[in-house]
């Protein structure tokens, strides 16, 4: 019985050879696993980092010149429907005004007149710009004037907004543009002219009802604006039209949903008909067994 038994491995034999196998795999699969994490986090470009640092570089004023080289650099110096796209101008779609709250903190008046002075310099190459239908230099000048000019001066600031929405327009990037001249008359609520700016932007994308109302806004600061008292007899047609068209779509999109519903029982919507009140203006839906097609 001994003999029989002498050459078998006990129980702890057993799991030590089965347990280091598996040991041995867990380690490599950790080191591969470990090995991964620090290839994608080497190779991932941090794109927030490079704008941080971009905008640090601004407020050293040292990137005027580097902005127009890579600018003269670009294929098309005026905006095309690619522009969007490019990298080589300031990220101008950042939170602008956060970005100054902290760095202002620090600043004295006098510091705050120097970079006012600043921004204005940048306003001017930025209006040279646009004179010149250079509309991309332009909208770099100007989100250089943004990023510089001080949180206090909130009228400078609208300014260059407002211009930044026009080169913007220019380039037909609408809807950025829309959130410029928001921006501008959020500083300067009584900018009439962007008011404007912003009524036209709207109606071009097709929001009208947006429209009207900065139309009716700037009948308020002048109501003799001709612009602004042929849009509010212009629009409110054009609304209603848009209007209808899009409950008649809704009905037969709803009339539709209702057939596939109705048609395992034997019905479809003809079987219903709504009828109005005259008075109340309420509806009532009436039943037909046979309806006429």
């Amino acid at each position: 019985m001994d003999d029989k038994f002498q050459g078998l491995k006990t129980n702890e034999q057993i799991i030590e050879e089965l347990t280091k196998d598996l040991e041995s795999s867990c380690i490599a699969v950790n080191d591969n696993h470990s090995a991964s994490k620090d290839d994608i986090a080497t190779n991932i470009p941090t794109k927030s980092a490079s704008i941080k640092d971009s905008y640090h570089s601004d407020n050293r004023h040292t990137s005027t010149k580097h902005v127009e080289h890579t600018e003269e650099s670009s294929a098309d110096n005026k905006c095309g429907k690619d522009d969007e796209h490019d990298t080589s101008r300031p990220k101008d779609r950042m939170d602008e005004d956060s970005c100054l709250k902290d760095r202002e903190l620090t600043l004295s008046e006098d510091e705050k007149k120097i970079l006012k002075a600043e921004a204005e310099e940048y306003k001017d190459k930025g209006n040279d710009f646009f004179k010149c239908e250079e509309y991309h230099q332009a909208i770099s000048m100007y989100t250089h004037g943004i990023q510089t000019c001080p949180l206090a001066y909130s009228k400078e600031r609208s300014i260059l907004y407002a211009n930044r929405a026009a080169a913007k327009l220019k380039c037909l990037d609408k809807e950025s543009a829309i959130s410029d001249c928001t921006k501008a008359i959020e500083l300067n609520p009584s900018y009439v002219k962007v008011y404007g700016r912003r009524a036209r932007l709207y109606e071009e994308t097709e929001k009208l009802d947006e429209a009207l109302e900065d139309y009716k806004k700037i009948l308020t600061f002048d109501p003799s604006h001709v612009e602004a008292n042929y849009a509010i007899r212009r629009l409110p047609p054009l609304i209603h039209e848009r209007n209808e068209k899009l409950k008649t779509e809704m009905l037969g999109k709803l009339k539709d949903l209702g057939n596939m519903f109705l048609k395992p029982l034997g019905l479809s919507t003809n079987n219903f008909e709504l009828q109005q009140d005259p008075n109340s203006g309420s509806y009532s839906v009436k039943f037909h067994q046979n309806p006429r097609n």
